[in-house]
């Protein structure tokens, strides 16, 4: 098992951050923000307090991109949550991906590829 991690969770559907913070707190890790927007994900990424992020794709009427932007530019790794169809951008394409529906051990593995 990795190191334990204090993560930024992006999930503009409240019952899956929730189910994300959960299944962290199952596997040991933490949770600092949750956030639902581009805005807030950025806010947070500014303020800081968490070593690594799970990014959804889809943030409302957005793609998550310019959160991954911050993160990388910034050393912070990070996991993009996806139901699929979604086609990763060329400078993120390295970074691990979950698939919806989550499973704990789907996160763990996705966790187990993170930098």
């Amino acid at each position: 098992m990795p190191e334990p991690r204090t993560f930024l969770i992006a999930e503009d559907e409240a019952m899956i951050a929730m189910l994300l913070e959960d299944f962290l707190d199952l596997l040991g890790h933490k949770v600092a923000h949750i956030v639902a927007s581009l805005s807030d994900g950025l806010d947070a990424i500014a303020s800081g307090g968490f070593d690594a992020a799970i990014l959804d794709v889809n943030l409302a009427q957005d793609k998550c991109w310019p959160l991954a932007d911050a993160l990388e530019a910034a050393g912070i790794p990070y996991v993009f949550a996806t139901g699929g169809g979604d086609t990763i951008p060329p400078l993120h394409a390295d970074a691990p991906t979950l698939a919806k529906p989550y499973s704990t051990a789907s996160l763990e593995a996705a966790l187990d590829r993170l930098g």
